[in-house]
């Protein structure tokens, strides 16, 4: 079946020339991003309209502008629900569209929020404190190294060497520079030393699977001991992405076995990504989840798992589009 695709998006370059800044702007997309899902779609047999940011889908709308589906790929500029922003106008107008829905974009960009409910679902997950202020940093009962990072961030922002925090005494003025600095809480969470993987689901619910699992190694060159904004954005010089097999290493194993029952405890949906780190006893941990991942062909981690694996940047997309479109019949 033929569908008539909308694209919406974020494009980097539009909201640096809006004056915002580059840190600002670092989980908005290329113009080659969109230009792959594009001609993937394409080469798929459909028809695709490029919309654009949720403005300009809110435009479109008003103006009687419809899709049988929307690839949505939009993060969103301002606010706690800027995830959600397109998923929500595009329910209001009962438009079928790739990825979660608003709820879980809302719920799992709040990194503490998103951590109360991985523990109450029983998956693996360190303790945590979310702090604005000195009282709630003083509530910290586990013990140091300490890692700390804004609470509602992507793309790494925020997380540096300095986000390991190793004295006590520190730990405050630490936590009260980032709040300054990001305009939210941050989250407080026991430094994990151990192996750092990253995990590709596609599907949705019961239908879910691991896609594959990529363990993030940190060259020499690397800001050390954290997969930083800085080492990701430039990765060909400063990380080593190695695939891993769970038949073979009972850590990714048990780490795919997180990833799955974390992406279905969430109600995420298509396709993403999620992070899991070892402690210094070699135990998966589950950090957070990506239901809104990078689909850059070469430069995101999704895509990478699967060229490591042999598959097809189109079969990417097709799986996304192939999930999302079963809600379709639920719309009409």
């Amino acid at each position: 079946m033929t569908l008539t695709v909308g694209l919406t998006y974020d494009l980097r370059t539009e909201y640096l020339a809006m004056g915002y800044s580059e840190t600002e702007t670092a989980e908005f997309d290329r113009e080659d991003t969109v230009t792959a899902i594009e001609a993937a779609l394409q080469r798929l047999g459909h028809r695709t309209e490029r919309i654009g940011h949720c403005r300009q889908l809110a435009a479109a709308l008003v103006a009687g502008r419809r899709w049988d589906l929307v690839f949505n790929i939009a993060e969103g500029m301002h606010g706690i629900g800027r995830e959600a922003q397109v998923p929500a106008l595009l329910d209001l107008y009962r438009i079928p569209y790739t990825f979660s829905d608003p709820l879980v974009m809302s719920l799992t960009l709040h990194k503490g929020m998103t951590k109360r409910v991985i523990r109450d679902a029983g998956v693996p997950t360190t303790d945590f404190v979310v702090a604005e202020t000195t009282e709630d940093v003083e509530t910290v009962s586990f013990p140091g190294p300490w890692f700390i990072k804004p609470v509602a961030e992507g793309t790494g922002k925020g997380a540096t060497p300095a986000s390991i925090i190793r004295e006590r005494g520190r730990l405050a003025p630490a936590c009260l520079k980032m709040v300054a600095e990001f305009n939210q809480p941050v989250i407080i969470e026991p430094y994990l030393s151990g192996r750092e993987f990253t995990v590709g689901i596609v599907g949705t619910g019961r239908s879910a699977r691991a896609l594959g699992t990529i363990e993030v190694i940190l060259k020499d060159t690397a800001e050390a001991g954290v997969y930083s904004y800085v080492n990701k954005e430039e990765c060909e010089e400063r990380v080593i992405y190695r695939l891993m097999d769970p038949a073979t290493d009972p850590v990714v194993a048990a780490t795919e076995a997180i990833a799955l029952s974390a992406w279905r405890a969430l109600g995420c949906r298509d396709a993403g990504r999620l992070d899991v780190r070892c402690d210094a006893a070699g135990n998966p941990q589950f950090m957070e989840v990506n239901p809104l991942a990078g689909i850059h062909p070469e430069h995101s981690d999704l895509p990478i798992i699967c060229n490591h694996l042999g598959i097809p940047y189109q079969e990417l997309i097709n799986w996304i589009l192939t999930s999302a479109a079963t809600r379709m019949a639920e719309v009409n």
